[in-house]
């Protein structure tokens, strides 16, 4: 996870506004955001690692073109630290989903920076984030909303940040990135929307590629254990050695 946000945060340019999803690899992205500049936060939720950035003072929404000043969330998710920093705080915006979760209204942010997270990315860049399969495992949340505004904004990145690999109970590892999504897995994000895809390995740039560059890409950045068979569907697919 903190290999993963260290790769994220160098995605991020000092005055980027932010939007972070909850989890581990959030909370390992504002790790490495402590020497960063004038950060904002537009986000659907914010937990304690945004706090501590405002601490700070890497959080000061300078640069943000509307609700400057401001921490614009819809809810909060953290310590009881959290909520008494919020209680009352004229710094602390909260607005209906409607509002804060809008692409026509994210997009005008400066520099808007989504990092969202997901359970597989096929070779395309297709994301699944919803669903193993056929069995649900969650909602979609904000992701597509803030992907979609993060990719119109001027300067903007829509970042998918995602482990290699699952471990199951039994030791085994599942790869993330995938030849093909699972039989019956909705498509979360569209792989038009995606700028990087990152994992432990490092950054796998997506925007304005070919599927073959895509393609390549993204086994770079999976694990060592899968790259061979990785390797085996990119030949078959593009004619060509990896």
């Amino acid at each position: 996870e903190e290999k993963i946000g260290s790769h994220c945060a160098s995605l991020v340019e000092d005055g980027s506004t932010l939007q972070l999803g909850i989890g581990g690899i959030p909370d390992a992205v504002m790790l490495f955001l402590g020497h960063k500049q004038d950060l904002g936060i537009h986000s659907e939720m914010i937990s304690d690692g945004t706090l501590a950035l405002y601490e700070k003072g890497v959080i000061t929404g300078k640069h943000k073109n509307f609700d400057q000043g401001k921490m614009l969330v819809t809810f909060l998710m953290g310590t009881q630290k959290l909520y008494d920093f919020a209680h009352n705080n004229p710094e602390v915006l909260a607005r209906t989903v409607d509002y804060t979760n809008h692409p026509a209204v994210i997009m005008k942010q400066y520099k808007m920076v989504s990092i969202n997270s997901a359970i597989q990315v096929d070779l395309q860049g297709q994301v699944v984030s919803e669903a193993i399969g056929l069995r649900q495992f969650s909602g979609v949340g904000g992701q597509v909303d803030f992907v979609r505004g993060a990719s119109m904004s001027d300067g903007g990145k829509a970042i998918i940040a995602i482990p290699s690999v699952t471990v199951k109970k039994d030791g085994s590892m599942i790869s993330k990135i995938v030849p093909f999504i699972d039989p019956g897995a909705p498509v979360t994000t569209s792989r038009n929307d995606v700028d990087y895809v990152v994992t432990e390995f490092g950054i796998a740039p997506l925007k304005g590629k070919c599927l073959r560059e895509r393609a390549r890409n993204l086994i770079d950045e999976a694990h060592p254990s899968f790259k061979d068979e990785l390797a085996v569907e990119f030949e078959k697919r593009f004619h060509q050695a990896l």
